[in-house]
């Protein structure tokens, strides 16, 4: 298990089946925000799916092939940040987030962002990062811009939101060009 501080008031801890509950009710409370970007929260009816979501990070954890970790702050589950997987013979991967609305606005993803990207390139030894966002969702994008990724262009039509395709920015952020 691990807990990484990213500061006196918030950490990144993998999920385990016992953040399923506030998971749930985390991504219950905020379903119509989530909704506009995520395509799996309509499909997130109980908390049984939330423990099936957690289950598959662990899975991955247990395989050195990436994971979720909850995002907390002040004591509550603020959002999630997953690596979704470790390519290793390309040596690069891909970074997924999200934050519940009520938590937005502080600092939290960044700071997530900064702490796993580290661990990929320092302890991880891979050379290459993406983070891909809808074109639309400027919250999300500011995210790999802050950050210094570059904008590496735009996939037009790359995922089916529910009723409508949503073009995706890819961002990139090699080992070299990374910065404490």
């Amino acid at each position: 298990m691990f807990i990484h501080h990213l500061d006196d008031e918030s950490w990144l801890k993998l999920l385990t089946g016992e953040d399923a509950e506030q998971l749930f009710m985390l991504v219950d409370s905020c379903r119509p925000h989530l909704r506009k970007w995520l395509p799996w929260v309509d499909s997130t009816k109980t908390v049984e799916d939330s423990k099936a979501f957690i289950a598959g990070g662990l899975q991955k954890f247990a395989a050195g092939n990436g994971f979720e970790a909850g995002i907390w702050h002040k004591g509550q589950l603020a959002g999630v940040i997953g690596i979704h997987y470790i390519d290793r013979a390309n040596r690069k991967t891909s970074i997924g987030y999200w934050l519940g609305e009520q938590f937005q606005g502080l600092g939290l993803m960044t700071k997530a962002c900064k702490a796993c990207i580290d661990y990929l390139f320092h302890e991880q030894h891979l050379h290459r990062v993406e983070i891909r966002c809808a074109v639309e969702n400027k919250r999300s994008r500011a995210i790999p811009e802050r950050l210094g990724f570059t904008n590496e262009g735009t996939i037009r039509e790359a995922e089916w939101l529910y009723d409508h395709f949503v073009d995706h920015v890819v961002y990139g952020m090699l080992a070299r060009e990374w910065k404490r």
